[in-house]
């Protein structure tokens, strides 16, 4: 499967599925931000022709103990619940975006995908698609209910455990993604402890992304998480604050090559975790604590 659509891929899966030579497209708009999680408002002003809002705190995320995160991962039967109620049957191809630089469309991508479905994300979002002066719409899009059936067991979808964490630095790279300020603990921000997971590697999501808003080419993010210390054949496993960046991180790492898993309980879940130890400062001067 392909990760990323450009503006023109979409136009032609569009055109293709039109002559009834290719599979439906199924648009979805993930607008969403930290500081503003209600996406629906901008949506509703303008959004890709067809597209259905996806709602990142109800629909990608679930409501749980803190001890699970801020972003806990939705069930499967969730998952699949709010998948049909956006149109998806079998065999659709699915294309995501945002205007946030890729990052909520890159969970609902790294979600569904761990289904099993054809997902991608609009590399450029909204902005790339506007500036090709493509028309818009407003209001409020609504789609025939589908029947798509999610794969895999379970209701991690692939994710990377807390109890999994300490044995993966053991053996590979661990990717903090957050600030450079966040990871030394000067800055605090989900949570009431600083700092970040023992072991773990500083690199922010941003690094990621081009001035336009777009991620890298794969030769350019290649270059960028060998900083890092990641190349072929070396484990990933990548954390954020809530459990929304690290995926975007993951959707980068799969344009570049580099498998990864995500522990998706991030910071938020480790530090409300009792008993996980915390590094403060900067590689390779770290101090330990208990959160």
């Amino acid at each position: 499967m392909s990760h990323l659509v450009s503006v023109a891929q979409l136009l032609h899966l569009q055109r293709t599925a039109e002559r009834g030579e290719g599979a439906a497209v199924r648009l979805l708009d993930v607008r969403w931000r930290l500081d503003l999680p209600e996406g629906r408002p901008d949506y509703v002003r303008a959004h890709l022709p067809g597209a259905v809002y996806v709602d990142l705190e109800r629909e990608l995320a679930r409501r749980a103990d803190p001890r699970d995160g801020s972003h806990p991962l939705p069930t499967r039967a969730d998952l699949q619940r709010s998948a049909r109620s956006w149109g998806i049957s079998a065999g659709d191809v699915v294309v995501a975006y945002d205007d946030n630089r890729g990052v909520p469309a890159a969970r609902l991508w790294w979600l569904l995908r761990g289904g099993g479905i054809d997902v991608r994300v609009l590399d450029g979002g909204i902005r790339a698609w506007a500036a090709e002066l493509l028309p818009l719409e407003s209001g409020d899009a609504r789609s025939a209910p589908g029947d798509v059936v999610l794969l895999g067991e379970g209701d991690r979808i692939g994710a990377l455990r807390i109890e999994d964490v300490d044995g993966f630095v053991d053996r590979g790279v661990l990717l903090d993604v957050r600030t450079p300020e966040q990871y030394s603990g000067a800055q605090v921000s989900t949570g009431t402890v600083g700092g970040h997971i023992p072991g773990a590697v500083n690199l922010p999501a941003m690094a990621a992304v081009a001035a336009d808003g777009r991620l890298h080419r794969p030769e350019v993010l290649r270059r960028i998480f060998s900083t890092a210390g990641i190349r072929d054949g070396v484990p990933v496993a990548v954390y954020c604050s809530s459990g929304v960046a690290a995926m975007h991180t993951a959707l980068a790492l799969e344009h570049a090559g580099y498998p990864a898993r995500v522990y998706a309980g991030s910071w938020s879940q480790w530090v409300n975790t009792r008993g996980r130890a915390v590094a403060t400062g900067a590689l390779p001067a770290a101090r330990l604590t208990r959160a």
